[in-house]
């Protein structure tokens, strides 16, 4: 959906030039939220910013289903691009149905369609279009106000939707609710979502698959758990922390621990070839890895096999204790 190819940006002129970007290469497959993660300085905001043209590519290439961004008239790119940023920016003197509706009338939307939009999308981010619609930004929580900015967002219903740290000003307990609401939100919608974080947890939770960088340069690009279980050097692994086990465990669902009859209990002699086989045929992520009736580790799909693909031979856990 979203490929970047060889992707340098270089601020500055000759002593005084810093590289934020040195030769990126990944793709963010149609459908899936990447979360951009890593220390200040180290290039996922203006990864973000290159991809709507906020900021210049100095070399490389970005594409959008096959298409060159610099191909594309700036104004029709952003257009089509949801974003959504930490300090919200709603519009003070506009309506909460005024502010999601700065794109659908940019695009020449008729009132009616635009009311539903608004009305559909309030609802979408559990707030009373009737209660909401009329209100202005200051007489809301500011996470009311990060809902009605994600709407916002998505108004124009977007296939893309750019996100740069947009929960990292609220407090964290309404910061995981509205992650929670927005990962039902995407369940329905399946959007393609480039999120920018600094936070680990944030990553786990919200990331089909987090691009981890350092230094203007892409150090990993992987699932979650494979983040967790193989960092790829000591700066990975160094970032996610020394409790990464116990992040895995955050990625299991309970259900499948405490079920009697779990689907994705894989015994300790079994073949990886069986446990693959099992774990397809049960369409689960994990497997959970018990010698006896104790549970000693746990395995994905992915961890079965070695880099070329091939099968490994013997399962091999990755323990759920430290």
């Amino acid at each position: 959906m979203i490929t970047y190819e060889s992707v340098t940006k270089i601020f500055g002129k000759g002593v005084n030039t810093v590289t934020a970007l040195d030769n990126v290469c990944f793709t963010i497959p149609k459908g899936e939220v990447v979360v951009f993660l890593g220390p200040s300085g180290c290039g996922k905001t203006t990864t973000l910013r290159l991809t709507n043209r906020l900021e210049t590519l100095t070399r490389g290439i970005i594409t959008i289903e096959d298409q060159n961004i610099m191909d594309m008239d700036v104004v029709q790119l952003r257009q089509q691009l949801g974003y959504v940023i930490q300090a919200i920016g709603l519009f003070p003197n506009k309506t909460i149905a005024e502010n999601i509706a700065v794109v659908p009338k940019l695009l020449r939307w008729d009132e009616e369609r635009i009311s539903k939009r608004i009305d559909e999308l309030l609802e979408m981010t559990n707030l009373d279009p009737e209660l909401y619609r009329d209100r202005y930004p200051a007489e809301l929580s500011g996470g009311q106000q990060q809902r009605v900015g994600v709407a916002r967002g998505l108004a124009a219903d977007p296939k893309i939707l750019l996100m740069d740290e947009p929960f990292g000003a609220i407090d964290p307990i309404n910061r995981e609710e509205i992650q929670n609401e927005f990962l039902k939100l995407q369940a329905k919608l399946n959007k393609t979502v480039a999120f920018v974080s600094h936070d680990i947890h944030e990553a786990i939770k919200m990331g089909d698959r987090i691009a981890i960088f350092d230094k203007g340069r892409l150090i990993q690009y992987d699932t979650p758990e494979m983040i967790l279980t193989q960092p790829k050097n000591k700066f990975v692994s160094d970032f996610v922390g020394a409790d990464r086990a116990l992040k895995v465990l955050g990625l299991m669902r309970v259900s499948d621990v405490i079920n009697r009859k779990p689907k994705n209990i894989i015994q300790g002699a079994d073949r990886s070839q069986e446990a693959l086989h099992f774990l397809s045929a049960k369409e689960s992520r994990y497997g959970i890895v018990l010698e006896g009736n104790k549970p000693i580790g746990f395995v994905t799909q992915k961890t079965l096999k070695y880099e070329d693909g091939a099968v490994r031979d013997v399962v091999e856990p990755y323990p759920i204790l430290l």
